[in-house]
């Protein structure tokens, strides 16, 4: 259902103001005009923000206008987006207004971080308590700290404040304030002493740490000083393994090498064509050049197998001798 339009008291009762009217003030007339036509637009769901228009029209000047709105008020129109009633109406300079709450405050001659601030500092701690200590002298900063404190130690503030007596506001304001310094104190000592131990710790640990490595290397030799015999040959008769098959493997080939050539020159032999199966065939000098070859790396590998066995019977023989027969009892045994 449409709600009709309600002519207040407020309505019949308003004034516009001019230049003519107040010519030391023109920009705060052309501010109250504004307000004035916005008051005059809107219906009782405005009442509020009618009310407060209707106060810019009667005042000799906006600016004083700005001082008679409370911050509670304010706040009301802030909550309930109020300001929005301002959209579409031209400003002083013929732009429009956008209808924000920084438009607003602006009007009122505020910043709207200042106005943010006065409603926050309200919010905090209660219209009574915030008008006792704006008439204390508690600037901005000071009720910054107070609305950082605890609930119960905020709470006894405003107590205290609402009282009105300056004195023993600020005989508690200064002892919260320095229990707390000194409960900070504790705290950084605390943390002090927490880094010396972590760091008495930590080289504890490192300490720890070298001392337990130097024991694990200790018990590694040890282990290998008391090692069973085969556990300790063991490496010896693995490699001993490994380089036996790279010497058969060589050897071999050898072997392979001396009956391929062998084949090989019977095949040319026969493929001759004065071939003679009972006449000697004469080697070129070539294929004899390949036969001293291959001797003469047979004969390496011969010479250094010799050497090697030398040195061992050098080096082991009575120890060899005596594996040896050893092998041949376990063998007679075993027979």
């Amino acid at each position: 259902m449409a709600r009709t339009p309600r002519t207040s008291t407020a309505d019949q009762d308003a004034v516009v103001v001019t230049d003519l009217d107040t010519p030391g003030l023109p920009a705060a007339a052309e501010a109250a005009n504004l307000l004035a036509a916005v008051h005059a637009d809107y219906s009782d769901e405005r009442d509020l923000l009618n009310q407060l228009l209707g106060q810019a029209q009667m005042a000799e000047a906006f600016a004083k206008f700005s001082l008679t709105v409370s911050t509670s008020k304010l706040a009301y129109v802030k909550e309930n987006k109020l300001y929005r009633a301002l959209a579409g109406k031209q400003t002083a300079n013929g732009s429009q207004f956008s209808g924000t709450w920084d438009e607003f405050c602006s009007l009122l001659g505020h910043s709207r971080q200042k106005v943010d601030l006065d409603i926050q500092n309200l919010q905090a701690f209660g219209e009574e308590a915030l008008d006792s200590m704006s008439r204390m002298g508690i600037g901005y900063r000071e009720l910054r700290q107070y609305r950082r404190l605890p609930e119960d130690q905020k709470a006894a503030l405003i107590e205290v404040a609402k009282s009105g007596d300056k004195e023993s506001f600020v005989e508690l304001a200064e002892e919260i304030f320095a229990k707390h310094a000194a409960e900070k104190a504790e705290l950084q000592k605390k943390l002090v002493d927490t880094q010396d131990d972590y760091d008495a710790l930590s080289k504890v640990e490192a300490d720890t740490s070298k001392k337990l490595r130097a024991a694990r290397l200790d018990m590694e030799k040890l282990q290998l000083r008391t090692a069973p015999w085969s556990e300790k040959v063991a490496p010896f008769q693995e490699e001993i393994a490994k380089r036996q098959v790279i010497i058969d493997e060589s050897m071999g080939r050898h072997l392979q090498a001396v009956e391929a050539l062998d084949a090989w020159w019977l095949g040319e032999v026969a493929n001759q064509p004065d071939y003679d199966p009972e006449a000697q065939s004469e080697m070129p000098l070539e294929v004899r050049t390949v036969l001293v070859e291959l001797h003469d790396a047979i004969n390496r590998s011969a010479h250094l197998i010799a050497a090697a066995r030398h040195e061992l019977y050098t080096r082991f023989g009575h120890e060899l001798t005596q594996a040896q027969q050893h092998l041949l009892q376990l063998d007679e045994e075993q027979a």
